[in-house]
């Protein structure tokens, strides 16, 4: 007679283990100590066999029967149900260990054997911790969709980090290659273009990467992981600690720079506001221009284009070159105005008047003050120096 529900709640131990049976070799186990767990008896290559269904009452007498009834399939097809449940474990196992999390920081332990400095690695970890682990860092690597990736990335632009989310998708886009390099998974969600997903940046404005983008940058910049020619590497450095405008860099004179007195004179003529401005230059300008003194203290602009030395470097070249360092979109030259702005104001305590007045923001009612050179040059002189240091602390210098 088959097994009813209030059979199996009712049942109650004995002295010794007894079967409560229900059809086609199902039926219920009573152990003396309460336990209540669900068998199947059947015959496999000529053997009596025994299949374990879990226990009572967390699998109900309905699931039980569903059980064998999925067992009876495998016999009919010549498959023994046991060897079946043991490969479906290690499959589980399998399937635990390539969670995308796991298979993420194997990925990320290569790249620092391989080519990132530990500080760089630390950055990515901690952004992938922060904010793409939470959501599908447990999830199987194999059940991992590009609609559910691509509100992760999505979530992360929503709370105004778009460079951080850009980031992001390159990372997941890197680790599912690496799953797929592994065997672990056949697709890559991951391949697909940020602009698929991700708003355009806001048009009038220079692309500039989030302050804590800056490692990584340095770390790239420094290992000249793009392969950039040494004058182009200099250029951007000194672009970036200078934070002039693009135009006002490419074109510099030897005449130009004191290097005694530790200025750098740009003449009204390409100055945006078409009067002169003065450039406090940190300890580490200074060791740039001495460097390109070797190697172009011959030519007539500190920075010469490759092409024609004649000439100067085009306005596109450090454009290029950043782009060519993964920060197409991201960052731009002009971006280390809107970078170190940030950085003065909110790490280094700048005011934004001094800050305005070594960007060359001054108003017209202001210009003759804000481009004399004494204007704030005591304070100046520091900032620039701190700007410098603050650098080469994120730098790991």
């Amino acid at each position: 007679m088959p097994l009813t529900d209030v059979a199996c709640k009712n049942a109650q131990p004995k002295e010794k283990a007894y079967k409560i049976t229900d059809s086609g070799g199902l039926y219920l186990l009573v152990k003396p100590n309460g336990s209540k767990l669900w068998q199947l008896k059947y015959r496999f290559a000529k053997k009596e066999k025994t299949l374990s269904l879990g226990q009572y009452p967390q699998v109900k007498l309905s699931e039980a029967r569903d059980g064998r009834e999925k067992a009876k399939k495998l016999l009919a097809l010549g498959n023994d149900p046991s060897l079946d449940k043991q490969e479906s474990k290690k499959l589980s196992h399998v399937s635990a260990l390539n969670t995308f999390e796991a298979i993420a920081r194997k990925w990320l332990e290569k790249q620092e054997n391989g080519k990132w400095s530990k500080k760089h690695t630390d950055t990515v970890l901690r952004r992938l911790e922060s904010d793409v682990f939470p959501f599908i860092g447990k999830l199987a690597i194999t059940d991992i969709s590009t609609p559910r990736l691509a509100i992760v990335i999505e979530d992360i632009e929503k709370r105004g980090a778009a460079e951080v989310a850009r980031r992001c998708l390159q990372y997941c886009r890197a680790i599912f290659a690496y799953a797929k390099i592994l065997g672990v998974c056949q697709n890559n969600p991951a391949d697909i273009k940020a602009s698929d997903i991700l708003a355009p940046a806001t048009k009038g404005h220079y692309a500039s990467m989030d302050q804590k983008d800056l490692p990584e940058f340095l770390d790239k910049l420094h290992g000249n992981k793009a392969r950039l020619f040494r004058q182009t590497l200099l250029a951007i450095e000194m672009l970036m600690l200078t934070f002039v405008r693009t135009s006002e860099l490419i074109k510099a004179e030897w005449d130009e720079f004191d290097l005694v007195e530790r200025v750098w004179t740009i003449p009204a003529s390409r100055m945006k506001m078409k009067k002169t401005h003065y450039v406090p230059l940190s300890e580490q300008v200074v060791k740039i221009i001495e460097e390109l003194q070797i190697l172009n203290g011959h030519r007539k602009y500190v920075l010469p284009s490759q092409r024609n030395p004649k000439g100067h470097m085009s306005n596109n070249a450090i454009l290029v070159a950043i782009k060519r360092m993964g920060y197409g979109g991201i960052h731009t030259g002009h971006g280390f105005r809107a970078l170190a702005t940030g950085v003065l104001l909110e790490k280094l305590h700048y005011p934004m008047a001094k800050i305005d007045v070594q960007l060359a923001h001054a108003k017209k009612s202001d210009v003759e003050a804000a481009y004399n050179r004494a204007h704030f040059w005591d304070d100046r002189v520091k900032m620039m120096q701190d700007w410098a240091d603050f650098i080469d602390a994120e730098g790991g210098d």
